[in-house]
């Protein structure tokens, strides 16, 4: 039992020190996302098997080799036959040999190449449209820890100026100085709150593990994130600029643009395979014909009557128009995406910047002292202290929000360009 005992012992101990806090910066998490994240490094994959396929295409068909007619064994009669036939004739047995070799015509193989590089330039933008969608995915997960564990230190600050509250009402009631309905009242505020601050830790949690599945990190890792609250300030490009950053770098576009491409050249390969490939053979036979040691060479090929691949092509020409419309689609989609970003952004913006500066957001912290003071000293009632901490929470509470949101949009924007604004 203590050998067991000193095992558990040792577990737990390493369990605890694994589950010990880490901070890092938003920056330092970013840096880990793109080392270790488990479906960008599966995605990039694609690009190195889009390569492989290259390579593939680039090679030439092998060479076929045939032996046949091998005759293993004869009979008295037939080698009387054959010595009357041919004398002296050496007893060797009868063979053929046969090599043929085809050969693609029209350039099937350089155009296959050439549409398969234009499938790797597509694996290239598909990561990085996962690499976009996960990026903002990380940012914005980012963001909300940062606004759970900040409104976590306002709930925390109010529950325990409520419990110093709370253990000096007690005294006093018992004194018989304060009544106990505003005791109770007290307590009922007091528990309210806590009970806020459980729930938000719960979706803390649950932000937690987002982040930890994002990051690759075990379960037991507690993160903490170390923000600079200041917002960015930065000379935002015009929306025409921002339309073009949107069609030079969002991945989804050119994506969309090299698909179109590829059906082209679809459509050249598949004209292409109307022209029948050649196969050329050379073959050796060995006392099957009227020659006993008998070279020979041929070539052969398909005559295209009936099957001129007459559906691949027109599978090709309409799929290839059907991008070209989807494409204008999704044009169409990304500049409303950005217009609706860029508002989104420059309103929550604004809308920070307006509250920042407002005399109310300065003094709560200042006020919640004087507060606390004036409640004990009976300057102040019950409902006017309970009034302003309600008032100060959710003051709070919009002032944190809003730097969130503004935060988001942000992200929201560059995800709407495909790029991170500098």
């Amino acid at each position: 039992m203590t050998k067991y005992g000193l095992i558990l012992v040792f577990c737990f101990s390493l369990f605890t020190v694994a589950a010990q806090e880490k901070t890092f910066t938003p920056t330092q998490l970013e840096a880990i996302f793109l080392k270790q994240n488990l479906e960008l490094i599966a995605e990039q994959m694609n690009i190195s098997i889009a390569d492989a396929e290259i390579v593939q295409a680039k090679l030439w068909e092998n060479p076929e080799l045939s032996i046949g007619d091998v005759n293993l064994w004869t009979t008295e009669a037939q080698r009387e036959v054959l010595y009357e036939e041919i004398p002296n004739a050496p007893n060797t047995r009868q063979f053929t040999i046969e090599l043929s070799q085809l050969i693609t015509t029209a350039g099937k193989r350089r155009k296959e190449v050439a549409t398969l590089k234009v499938s790797k330039e597509m694996a290239v933008q598909e990561f990085g449209e996962v690499l976009r969608e996960l990026k903002t995915e990380l940012r914005k997960s980012i963001n909300e820890i940062i606004y759970f564990q900040q409104y976590e230190i306002v709930l925390s600050k109010q529950v325990d100026v409520l419990g110093s509250l709370i253990s000096a009402y007690e005294r006093q009631v018992a004194k018989g100085n304060f009544s106990r309905a505003e005791f109770l009242r007290l307590q009922a505020s007091s528990l309210e709150m806590e009970n806020e601050l459980h729930q938000l830790r719960i979706e803390l949690n649950s932000q937690l593990k987002t982040l930890r599945s994002l990051l690759h990190f075990p379960p037991e890792t507690h993160i903490i994130i170390a923000s600079d609250t200041n917002n960015k300030d930065i000379i935002l490009p015009t929306l025409e600029d921002l339309y073009l950053l949107a069609a030079e770098n969002r991945p989804d576009l050119k994506h969309q643009k090299l698909q179109t491409d590829f059906f082209a050249k679809t459509l050249r390969l598949e004209r292409a395979k109307r022209v029948p490939d050649i196969t050329l053979n050379a073959s050796y036979d060995r006392y099957a014909g009227l020659w006993r040691d008998y070279v020979g060479f041929g070539l052969s090929f398909d005559l295209p009557v009936f099957n001129r691949n007459q559906g691949d092509i027109r599978v090709a020409r309409l799929s290839m128009e059907q991008s070209k419309h989807l494409e204008q689609k999704i044009q169409n989609e990304v500049l409303n995406e950005i217009s609706e970003a860029y508002t989104n952004y420059v309103q929550s913006l604004n809308f920070h910047r307006k509250i920042s500066s407002s005399e109310l957001f300065l003094e709560l912290d200042s006020m919640l002292e004087v507060y606390t003071r004036n409640l004990l000293n009976r300057n102040i009632s019950m409902l006017e202290f309970i009034d302003f901490m309600e008032a100060y929470q959710t003051s709070k509470q919009i002032f944190l929000e809003t730097q969130k949101s503004v935060n988001d949009h942000f992200e929201e924007l560059q995800y709407a360009i495909g790029i991170d604004i500098k």
